[in-house]
């Protein structure tokens, strides 16, 4: 097989799966690595114990609460295409994670509830999709539990989404009535069997896949039955959109999947509609000097950005891995890439490729993989490197968060060791990091309650740190730009409500919205920025 960059960068599909909280996100993936052939048993997330334990969840507060806080990534080869699976945080307090997670996928699985349908945070992931042009492939999950009618469930994604749905099977009853699926494009039916209250995973086996016109069929389905099936494919193909491949990429259409993630039921059919119609890599937009061009996978040299760090993967070892999306070339161990916003050189000695927390050394890799790059410090999310150091990629925004809370350390002589480990949890992106200008205390901002949880864990597990968070005086912040004179008569006039961030950004931190407001019209040549770029 030809390894051109080109040719290799074809072979790959890297996707993100994305859901509301509770859709069966880590089910799935769990049972798309069982299906790719990856691991030989799927973990049990229901499981108690020691046994509740997933493989891509693999932060001790995601295995005590069965819920996945950090994007991680997988990679596995199948049926000759080399699959990099991004799963992201379902919770919607982690929804930066996962914003900058989705810069990395080339295309997406959005898995619905298929009692609930679109959950609002399904909805805000999808809005994130729209914004990047990431086509959107859609699983609608938990078929053998009571379901909604799934012609109401397209209306559901056609109406909300604006997508025209697909679907390549159509379902056979739901909940206890649930017998397979028809593939709408064979008319070969698919039967599903329930086997006893087991794992993910557990022999879930099911029979394999007959004519629906046979005689077979009466062994699955009866009269009644087969000829509702029969009625309702009718109607899905006489009234609805063909599926259109060029359609899908263009972010107008969606293909439909029906299935039961945890009776490993439509997993493998899903796994094919990836190999077959999610696509390879693309060209991405970039700046060398101060043109704007366009790097393809096929281009000779090296680039690629940093989407994610995570620090302490390996608490032993106090390591901090960056992880770089390949954007172009043949990456080869050992290789040296510059940092283009500071110029440094690295020498790409112990490259990885993942496997959740689980790792290898990657001798080579090519557009479309996620490799993993130890460092202390050197990198950031939002950094481009290439061999030359010249091209910069779009950088990742940070958002302004919507709680602010300080935080000191129990014990006072631990506060420089603080200092350390909140500037390396900001560096990662899981909390944002403020300095006020006058006092002493850090303020952390967040989206969401549980990310100061989990912060207080990590930093309790991972530094030794007890920490105590606290009501902090604000309820804003915002990042300031304009000129220098502006910028300065607002600070000198502000002082006691101003801050920096980890990059020494000034930043206006206001009690309330209507502060923020206040301040918008008395200054009018001072910009209150609610986002900015990481690079």
């Amino acid at each position: 097989m030809s390894s051109s960059p080109a040719a290799e960068a074809a072979r790959r599909r890297t996707f993100a799966i994305i859901s509301h909280p509770d859709a069966g996100k880590t089910t799935l993936t769990e049972n798309l690595l069982l299906a790719g052939g990856a691991i030989r048993a799927a973990g049990a997330v229901r499981a108690r114990g020691e046994n509740r334990r997933t493989r891509s969840d693999w932060m001790k507060i995601e295995r005590e609460r069965g819920i996945s806080v950090s994007a991680s990534v997988m990679t596995f080869d199948h049926d000759g295409l080399m699959f990099n699976l991004l799963d992201t945080p379902g919770h919607e307090d982690f929804s930066e994670d996962t914003y900058r997670t989705l810069t990395a996928a080339d295309a997406a699985v959005m898995v619905l509830d298929a009692a609930k349908g679109i959950e609002p945070q399904t909805l805000k992931l999808f809005e994130v999709c729209r914004l990047r042009d990431i086509p959107i492939i859609t699983f609608i999950n938990k078929m053998d539990r009571e379901a909604q009618d799934p012609f109401e469930l397209l209306d559901e994604v056609s109406s909300k989404l604006a997508l025209d749905p697909a679907p390549l099977y159509w379902p056979a009853g739901s909940g206890g009535r649930f017998k397979g699926m028809l593939d709408l494009r064979r008319d070969m039916f698919l039967p599903f069997q329930k086997k006893g209250g087991g794992a993910a995973g557990e022999d879930d086996g099911h029979p394999d896949a007959i004519a629906f016109r046979g005689n077979a069929i009466s062994r699955y389905l009866d009269p009644d039955e087969q000829e509702e099936l029969s009625d309702n494919a009718e109607l899905v193909l006489g009234a609805g959109k063909t599926f259109d491949p060029q359609a899908f990429l263009e972010g107008h259409m969606t293909p439909v999947f029906f299935g039961s993630a945890l009776r490993h039921f439509g997993v493998d059919q899903l796994l094919e509609g990836l190999g077959a119609y999610a696509p390879p890599p693309k060209a991405v937009a970039a700046r060398k000097a101060a043109e704007a061009i366009h790097v393809a996978p096929g281009d000779r040299e090296v680039t690629g950005f940093v989407f994610k760090v995570q620090a302490n993967m390996d608490p032993n070892h106090r390591d901090r891995i960056a992880f770089l999306k390949l954007c172009s070339g043949k990456f080869s161990r050992g290789m040296k890439l510059k940092v283009q916003n500071t110029g440094k050189q690295l020498s790409v000695n112990a490259p990885m490729m993942f496997f959740a927390s689980d790792r290898e050394l990657a001798e080579d890799a090519f557009a479309g993989d996620v490799i993993g790059i130890p460092n202390h410090g050197v990198l950031r999310v939002g950094d481009s490197l290439s061999e030359s150091g010249t091209l910069r990629f779009a950088g990742l925004p940070n958002f302004a968060p919507e709680i602010l809370q300080r935080v000191r350390v129990k014990d006072p002589l631990k506060a420089k060791h603080l200092k350390k480990a909140l500037e390396s949890l900001a560096e990662e992106g899981v909390t944002q990091l403020f300095r006020p200008d006058l006092g002493a205390d850090f303020i952390v901002g967040a989206v969401g309650q549980l990310q100061f949880e989990v912060m207080a864990d990590r930093l309790r597990e991972e530094y030794q740190l007890d920490v105590i968070f606290e009501p902090s005086p604000f309820g804003e912040a915002r990042w300031i730009l304009g000129e220098k004179a502006d910028l300065e008569d607002f600070i000198s006039k502000h002082r006691s409500a101003m801050g920096t961030d980890i990059d020494e950004q000034p930043v206006y931190l206001a009690r309330s919205s209507w502060d923020v407001g206040y301040a918008t019209d008395r200054y009018p040549k001072v910009r209150f920025e609610r986002s900015k770029e990481r690079a």
